[in-house]
């Protein structure tokens, strides 16, 4: 009988590279002859962000400097995007948003068994649909048309539910010196990190595996 393979991903909702990193993963885990148990971990871009999110025109012109820097990027961002099959509309994001709640939503997701489909439905509703997901009201939304219970996901946005399994989440990240997301802990103990291929993907699962 095959081990199960334990993926713990650190990643935001808010990185583009995490949504590609899962495109990826998704491709590796295809090709895998074996079961596979993946964990999506909180890590938050901007901690410090208001928590009804900030203009995206503004916030990306203070970070890169010129509206014009940020296009570009986001440009090849585009491009990489559609080789996996992710069309990113940046155009359509007003808002960058706090993404604190929508870790607190993911981490009830994974209690409820439901938290892949909720992650996928929350990079779709920012990065394709331009919806705005530090609203409460929005991200319940998404969370429930991913399957996730609405009354649920209302009564943890209500209190402060979440944000004990955040700090943990944070004390992993520095445990493994994560300085970027997306962040891969295979078997708890083969790192990768970036949007890698499949590939690089496959051989670190054949590493943790044997170790």
């Amino acid at each position: 009988m095959n081990m199960v393979l334990h993926i713990d991903v650190i990643s935001d909702v808010i990185c583009p590279w995490c949504y590609i990193g899962k495109r990826r993963l998704e491709k590796a885990v295809a090709a895998l002859d074996g079961p596979v148990k993946v964990r999506w971990l909180p890590f938050q871009l901007n901690p410090s962000m208001p928590r009804e999110g900030i203009s995206r025109k503004e916030y990306r012109t203070r970070k890169f400097g010129s509206l014009e820097r940020s296009q570009e990027l986001d440009a090849k961002v585009i491009a990489v995007g559609d080789t996996d099959g992710i069309h990113f509309a940046f155009d359509r994001i007003e808002r960058t948003p706090n993404s604190l709640d929508a870790h607190r939503l993911i981490w009830l997701a994974d209690k409820e068994g439901v938290q892949d489909a909720v992650v996928e439905a929350l990079f779709r509703a920012y990065f394709t649909e331009g919806r705005d997901i530090s609203d409460q009201k929005t991200l319940i939304d998404v969370a429930a048309e991913a399957g996730l219970d609405r009354g649920k996901a209302g009564g943890v946005l209500k209190g402060d539910e979440g944000l004990e399994a955040i700090k943990e989440a944070d004390e992993q990240a520095w445990w493994f010196q994560v300085e970027g997301v997306p962040f891969f802990i295979i078997n708890g103990k083969i790192t990768l990190g970036g949007a890698q291929p499949p590939e690089a993907f496959l051989e670190a699962f054949g590493k943790a595996g044997r170790s």
